[in-house]
C-alpha cells in the first residue's frame, strides 16, 4: 500500500483551480484529490494516497468536457496516465479498455508522474489561450486579489485562487 498523503501535490491541486479558474460554473460533484478510506481499502496503489492524483468532474456543458482533455492531456509532460469513459492511457503503452470498478464515465482521473507534483503550470493550454483570446476583446476580470485570473493562469510565480466559495476543497485556503 502506497502511504496516504496529508495534503495534495500542488499540481494536483492545481488541475481543479485553474478549471474552476476557467470555468467558475462547472460542476464540482466528482472532483477529487485524497482518497476517502473506502477508496485507500479498495485501490491500496492508488496515487490518490501520495497526493499525485485527481479527479475533475465533467461537465461538457459548463466548459469542461474531459472526452477533449482526456486527448490533449496525453501530451502533458506531467501525466503518467488518464482514465475516463472506460479506457485508460498510460505514458510509453498508449490507450487500452478499463476495467476497473469505477468506470470514469463523471470524471477524469489524472495520475502525476513522480517529479512533477510541484509543476503548476498550466492544465488546459488550448482551452486557456482561447479564453485568453476572448478576454483581450473585453476588459479583464479581477479576481478578489486584484490580478487577473487569466494572468494568474500563465504567471510561474502567481498562485491560482479558487474562485468558488462552497467548495470543501478549496475553501480552506480561502
Amino acid at each position: 500500500m502506497k502511504p496516504v498523503a496529508k495534503v495534495a501535490s500542488p499540481a494536483a491541486t492545481a488541475v481543479l483551480r485553474q478549471a474552476t479558474a476557467l470555468f467558475p460554473k462547472r460542476k464540482k460533484l466528482s472532483d477529487g484529490l485524497l482518497p476517502s478510506l473506502a477508496h485507500q481499502k479498495a485501490n491500496p496503489n492508488s496515487d490518490h494516497n501520495t497526493g499525485l492524483a485527481v479527479d475533475l468532474t465533467h461537465d461538457p456543458k459548463n466548459g469542461v468536457d474531459c472526452k477533449k482533455l482526456f486527448e490533449e492531456l496525453k501530451k502533458d509532460k506531467r501525466v503518467k496516465y488518464l482514465i475516463f469513459n472506460k479506457k485508460i492511457w498510460q505514458r510509453g503503452v498508449g490507450e487500452k479498455p478499463y476495467s476497473g470498478n469505477n468506470s470514469h464515465r463523471t470524471h477524469l482521473h489524472i495520475s502525476i508522474r513522480d517529479g512533477y507534483g510541484n509543476d503548476v503550470s498550466p492544465w488546459f493550454k488550448s482551452v486557456a489561450s482561447t479564453k485568453v483570446a476572448a478576454v483581450k476583446k473585453k476588459p479583464e476580470s479581477k479576481s478578489r486579489y486584484g490580478k487577473s485570473l487569466i494572468q494568474g493562469l500563465f504567471s510561474k510565480k502567481s498562485k491560482l485562487v479558487c474562485t468558488c466559495k462552497t467548495c470543501p476543497v478549496h475553501k480552506k485556503g480561502k
